[in-house]
């Protein structure tokens, strides 16, 4: 059975060859490892974001990362769901779903009106799930780098 909790100190090991897998899914290959250092260091103190990870036989086999944010929009703000993976082994059980469910929960408790998230479009098998647990929006992704 899958267990999602929050983030805890002696994740950090498992959370850090998993956060190297998703990065080399995205090809982030020259996120400086001091970013990481201070990442998980935010992580453990749940500001500005906050992180749930997702343990199945005393292994962790995902994670999942949430940051809140007022917006012009809604008078309670919403929440941004940053990072989602789940470890290649573990696809289909059920964890990344569950996940997800873990961001929803801690937006109501937090009182946010909107959990909202990005991936690539390529991204077959998460789009998979994705067009399950939410609603895709007709909004263009815009940036500058």
């Amino acid at each position: 059975m899958t267990v999602i909790r929050p983030i805890a100190a002696s994740d950090e090991a498992a959370w850090r060859a998993l956060w190297r897998a998703y990065l080399d899914f995205y090809g982030k290959t020259d996120l400086p490892p001091a970013h990481t250092d201070r990442l998980f260091a935010g992580l453990m103190k749940g500001e500005p974001y906050f992180a749930f990870v997702a343990e199945k036989d005393g292994a962790v086999i995902g994670f999942v990362h949430g940051l809140p944010h007022p917006s012009t929009w809604s008078e309670t703000g919403y929440c941004y769901l940053e990072d989602l993976y789940v470890d290649k082994a573990a696809r289909g059980s059920g964890a990344g779903r569950a996940l997800i469910n873990a961001v929803y929960d801690e937006a109501k408790r937090r009182n946010l009106s909107r959990v909202y998230w990005h991936t690539d479009h390529g991204n077959e098998t998460a789009r998979k799930l994705y067009d399950k647990v939410a609603t895709l929006s007709d909004f263009v992704h815009y940036r500058m780098d």
